[in-house]
């Protein structure tokens, strides 16, 4: 199927080009219900760039590493070159806990890990997925700048990060982008994070635009929540 006419826009000012509407890999293989067929999935990404949602974004901590693993089989055959490929570090979940970390030493050692899983040689949009508070921003950065630096990646990215996080990041290497929640019922952020933002001409990723499924799906959808779907416990 030849490519839909799907509209293009510059994500910030560091010259990331991107399609208007990004493909949201997570549920494909963790949080919402159980992971997904590979055949199905790949054939639903392929289908995606196809029609031209050619932004795709994953993390390592999405089942964990098979959601990476899954888009390393996907992007085969030619399909790399037509994409823009967002992943994420810095959240592990092990023996029933969360650990953020933001240390030059994970920051390295999962940005390799995932370039290996994902098959590819360079990460065109890097997350650090959540702030490790232990670590100050500028030194994460700074490890971030160095992978930049050496093609391992090309641009960098914040999550849920606080405006005042994203000025001290911004001034150690330019944020490309900020993922955040951002919904109709989620709008908490328009009060600093998006007017600080938009004055250093960072771009904005909203996920979860529907509400998690919920504006799409309605009530119904945590009637009879599977026991693999998180949000059963942290619907919000």
């Amino acid at each position: 199927m030849a490519a839909l006419m799907m509209r293009r826009i510059k994500l910030g000012s560091q010259g990331l080009e991107v399609s208007a509407q990004g493909l949201g890999c997570m549920g494909m293989s963790a949080f919402y219900g159980p992971p997904k067929s590979d055949p199905d999935m790949i054939k639903l990404i392929h289908h995606a760039v196809d029609s031209g949602v050619t932004f795709l974004d994953t993390s390592d901590l999405y089942g964990p590493h098979t959601n990476e693993i899954l888009l390393g089989k996907a992007l085969k055959g030619g399909v790399r070159q037509k994409v823009e490929l967002a992943t994420k570090f810095g959240v592990k979940f092990a023996d029933g806990k969360w650990e953020v970390r933001g240390d030059p030493a994970h920051v390295r050692a999962a940005c390799e890990a995932s370039l290996k899983r994902l098959n590819v040689n360079c990460i065109d949009l890097y997350y650090q997925q959540r702030i490790d508070t232990r670590v100050p921003i500028e030194v994460t950065i700074g490890e971030l700048k160095k992978l930049v630096e050496e093609g391992k990646i090309k641009y960098v990215g914040l999550s849920e990060a606080s405006a005042s996080t994203i000025r001290r990041a911004h001034a150690v290497h330019p944020i490309t982008a900020v993922q955040l929640e951002w919904s109709l019922w989620s709008r908490d952020v328009e009060a600093e994070i998006v007017p600080t933002c938009r004055e250093l001409g960072i771009g904005i990723v909203a996920y979860s635009p529907l509400g998690r499924g919920f504006f799409s799906v309605g009530s119904k959808l945590v009637e009879n929540p599977s026991k693999d779907d998180s949000r059963q416990v942290c619907f919000y």
